[in-house]
């Protein structure tokens, strides 16, 4: 399959230019989004509820903030940068009565159009801008010249140039200074949701947990622990995304790679890739959108518990102690 992937060479920057963009929300992408777009010359709002804190922030750094009824009746494009288990009361509130035909509705993950709790109206172009990075990465690299990759896709194209117009606007946020592919809201949700629970997040998290336990456990000292199975994995990842598993096993030791290439396979069994295909069903099927979706609308008492239950495992308080240790380090601790 030929992926397309455009550079600034394959947009018009102009077509972002000719609209009045509200970017909904202010927080990871949505301060980066405004920011940039602004300094690439786009008219643009951010629309905050009125009781939101990062109003103040906003209007500080040089933004006009309206409520989010208001950005989207003064727009006609409207970016949704709010939280997922959000998004589709706010949509319904705010934005859906001052959508029309022309107008244009983005958004940065699939979640709530692949899963049906978004539908525009008729005439409405629908595309996603998703920038592969953080916000704060997505802002300091267009301020030093260059971009983080984004993915783009069309869900609805009623007017015919919504690729166009994405692409565009990738354009203005500097994706398009590092490569922006197309794809679609289904892979980029589906694949998204399976990244972050099979690997980059749960998987991640589970193997650090248990690791620590298991060394801990046989006695061995909590902090030599830690720094095994917590502070080298940076180092480990900075070698992957630098040149990818060839790389990294260039750069370690002999004993380690033999290591991985004969133990690894044993902690990821035939047990857990059948796991991870369950994973996905569930994802594919909307199954876990169903149960997020719910979690939230009962109050989220799950994930307060889980929260809670992590904030107290051992590897937090020795790492917290050991990070506070290092000279070279600015400790981050998650809000209470």
């Amino acid at each position: 399959m030929t992926i397309n992937i455009h550079y600034q060479k394959d947009a018009d920057p102009q077509l972002i230019r000719d609209r009045k963009v509200a970017v909904i929300g202010y927080g990871s992408q949505g301060h980066a989004h405004a920011g940039n777009l602004a300094d690439s010359g786009v008219e643009v709002v951010v629309g905050l509820r009125t009781s939101s804190s990062s109003a103040d922030t906003a209007r500080q750094s040089g933004l006009e903030v309206r409520t989010p009824a208001e950005a989207a009746q003064w727009a006609d494009l409207v970016m949704m940068l709010v939280p997922d288990q959000h998004m589709s009361d706010i949509y319904r509130d705010d934005i859906a009565a001052h959508l029309g035909p022309g107008d244009a509705l983005f958004f940065a993950h699939g979640f709530n159009v692949h899963f049906g709790e978004i539908e525009a109206p008729d005439g409405v172009d629908v595309a996603m801008v998703a920038p592969k990075g953080p916000g704060h990465l997505v802002r300091r690299t267009y301020e030093e010249g260059s971009g983080v990759p984004a993915l783009v896709a069309v869900h609805k194209d009623p007017s015919g140039s919504a690729m166009a117009l994405a692409i565009s606007y990738a354009d203005a946020i500097g994706a398009t200074r590092a490569g922006v592919l197309e794809t679609t809201f289904r892979e980029e949700t589906e694949t998204d949701l399976f990244g972050e629970q099979v690997i980059l997040c749960g998987g991640v998290s589970e193997l650090i947990k248990a690791s620590f336990e298991t060394l801990v456990d046989a006695g061995y000292a909590p902090e030599s622990a830690y720094f095994e199975c917590l502070h080298e994995l940076k180092l480990i990842v900075d070698l992957l995304y630098e040149g990818g598993l060839g790389w990294m096993r260039h750069s370690i030791s002999d004993t380690a790679e033999y290591g991985d290439f004969t133990r690894g396979p044993r902690i990821v069994t035939d047990e857990t890739r059948s796991e991870m295909r369950r994973i996905l069903a569930e994802i594919q099927s909307g199954e876990f959108a169903r149960e997020w979706l719910a979690e939230n609308r009962s109050g989220a008492t799950n994930l307060a518990k889980f929260r809670a239950q992590d904030a107290q495992h051992p590897i937090e308080e020795v790492g917290g102690r050991l990070r506070s240790l290092m000279p070279f380090m600015d400790p981050k601790s998650p809000p209470s």
